[in-house]
Protein backbone atom coordinates (compact mmCIF):
# COMPACT_ATOMS: atom_id res chain seq x y z
CA UNK A 1 0.00 0.00 0.00
CA UNK A 2 2.88 2.85 0.49
CA UNK A 3 4.56 1.55 -2.33
CA UNK A 4 1.76 2.74 -3.97
CA UNK A 5 0.91 5.78 -2.69
CA UNK A 6 4.66 7.02 -3.30
CA UNK A 7 4.14 6.57 -7.13
CA UNK A 8 0.99 8.69 -7.34
CA UNK A 9 2.53 12.05 -7.44
CA UNK A 10 1.71 14.67 -9.96
CA UNK A 11 -0.31 16.46 -11.96
CA UNK A 12 -2.32 13.93 -14.29
CA UNK A 13 -2.23 15.16 -18.33
CA UNK A 14 -6.20 15.92 -17.88
CA UNK A 15 -5.34 18.36 -14.60
CA UNK A 16 -2.29 19.97 -16.37
CA UNK A 17 -4.61 20.61 -19.67
CA UNK A 18 -7.14 22.54 -17.32
CA UNK A 19 -4.43 24.30 -15.38
CA UNK A 20 -2.82 25.57 -18.80
CA UNK A 21 -6.06 26.97 -20.51
CA UNK A 22 -7.43 28.48 -16.83
CA UNK A 23 -3.80 30.15 -17.12
CA UNK A 24 -4.19 31.38 -20.59
CA UNK A 25 -7.92 32.29 -20.25
CA UNK A 26 -6.72 34.82 -17.04
CA UNK A 27 -3.95 36.07 -19.50
CA UNK A 28 -6.17 37.05 -22.17
CA UNK A 29 -8.14 38.84 -19.97
CA UNK A 30 -5.41 40.37 -18.88
CA UNK A 31 -4.05 41.17 -21.88
CA UNK A 32 -7.41 42.48 -22.98
CA UNK A 33 -8.55 44.77 -19.74
CA UNK A 34 -5.03 46.21 -18.97
CA UNK A 35 -5.05 48.72 -22.21
CA UNK A 36 -7.95 50.08 -21.38
CA UNK A 37 -7.07 51.07 -17.86
CA UNK A 38 -4.13 52.36 -19.20
CA UNK A 39 -6.25 54.46 -22.06
CA UNK A 40 -8.28 55.19 -19.05
CA UNK A 41 -5.17 56.52 -17.02
CA UNK A 42 -4.62 58.75 -20.14
CA UNK A 43 -8.03 60.47 -19.64
CA UNK A 44 -7.40 61.04 -16.09
CA UNK A 45 -3.94 62.99 -17.32
CA UNK A 46 -5.99 65.06 -20.03
CA UNK A 47 -8.48 66.03 -17.59
CA UNK A 48 -5.67 67.04 -14.73
CA UNK A 49 -3.68 68.75 -17.17
CA UNK A 50 -6.77 70.73 -18.45
CA UNK A 51 -7.48 71.66 -14.51
CA UNK A 52 -4.08 73.15 -14.08
CA UNK A 53 -4.04 75.21 -17.57
CA UNK A 54 -3.84 78.70 -16.72
CA UNK A 55 -7.08 81.12 -16.67
CA UNK A 56 -8.99 77.54 -18.17
CA UNK A 57 -12.43 79.16 -16.05
CA UNK A 58 -12.88 82.16 -18.34
CA UNK A 59 -12.43 80.71 -21.95
CA UNK A 60 -15.95 79.30 -23.75
CA UNK A 61 -17.00 75.77 -24.09
CA UNK A 62 -15.25 75.15 -27.52
CA UNK A 63 -12.27 76.12 -26.19
CA UNK A 64 -12.06 73.73 -23.33
CA UNK A 65 -13.38 71.20 -26.09
CA UNK A 66 -10.33 72.18 -28.62
CA UNK A 67 -7.89 72.05 -25.57
CA UNK A 68 -9.20 68.36 -24.14
CA UNK A 69 -9.12 67.30 -27.64
CA UNK A 70 -5.46 68.63 -28.59
CA UNK A 71 -4.55 66.70 -25.18
CA UNK A 72 -6.56 63.35 -26.20
CA UNK A 73 -5.07 63.31 -29.86
CA UNK A 74 -1.18 64.08 -28.05
CA UNK A 75 -2.24 61.24 -26.04
CA UNK A 76 -3.41 59.16 -28.38
CA UNK A 77 -6.98 58.63 -26.54
CA UNK A 78 -9.38 57.15 -29.22
CA UNK A 79 -12.49 55.86 -26.81
CA UNK A 80 -13.72 59.58 -25.55
CA UNK A 81 -15.49 61.11 -28.15
CA UNK A 82 -17.57 64.87 -27.66
CA UNK A 83 -20.52 63.25 -27.03
CA UNK A 84 -18.79 61.51 -24.42
CA UNK A 85 -17.64 65.21 -22.38
CA UNK A 86 -20.26 67.50 -21.05
CA UNK A 87 -18.48 70.81 -20.45
CA UNK A 88 -20.71 73.41 -18.05
CA UNK A 89 -20.07 76.51 -17.95
CA UNK A 90 -21.31 79.51 -15.62
CA UNK A 91 -19.52 82.46 -15.21
CA UNK A 92 -16.19 81.74 -13.22
CA UNK A 93 -16.99 78.29 -12.96
CA UNK A 94 -16.15 75.52 -15.26
CA UNK A 95 -17.26 71.64 -14.75
CA UNK A 96 -16.23 68.95 -17.31
CA UNK A 97 -17.54 65.70 -16.77
CA UNK A 98 -16.22 62.74 -19.49
CA UNK A 99 -18.73 59.24 -18.72
CA UNK A 100 -17.67 56.99 -21.25
CA UNK A 101 -17.97 53.05 -21.53
CA UNK A 102 -15.84 50.36 -23.33
CA UNK A 103 -16.71 47.44 -24.93
CA UNK A 104 -13.93 44.97 -25.54
CA UNK A 105 -14.40 41.32 -27.64
CA UNK A 106 -12.67 38.69 -25.57
CA UNK A 107 -13.83 35.38 -27.36
CA UNK A 108 -16.23 34.68 -29.48
CA UNK A 109 -19.52 36.27 -28.10
CA UNK A 110 -18.25 37.01 -24.61
CA UNK A 111 -17.16 40.18 -24.33
CA UNK A 112 -16.02 42.84 -21.14
CA UNK A 113 -17.70 46.26 -20.58
CA UNK A 114 -16.02 48.98 -18.62
CA UNK A 115 -17.32 52.15 -17.61
CA UNK A 116 -15.80 55.27 -16.73
CA UNK A 117 -16.71 59.04 -15.27
CA UNK A 118 -14.12 61.50 -14.62
CA UNK A 119 -15.26 64.73 -13.36
CA UNK A 120 -12.78 68.23 -12.72
CA UNK A 121 -14.01 71.78 -11.19
CA UNK A 122 -12.46 74.96 -11.82
CA UNK A 123 -13.71 77.84 -10.43
CA UNK A 124 -16.29 79.10 -8.06
CA UNK A 125 -19.71 78.44 -8.38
Amino acid sequence: MTASLQRQTGLTLISTILLLGLIAFFTLLILKIAPIYIDHSKVVNSLAGLKQTVDIQTKSKNEVWDALDKRFNLNYVYNVTKDDVKITKQGNYLKVEIDYEVVEKIVGNLSVLVEFNEVIEVGVE
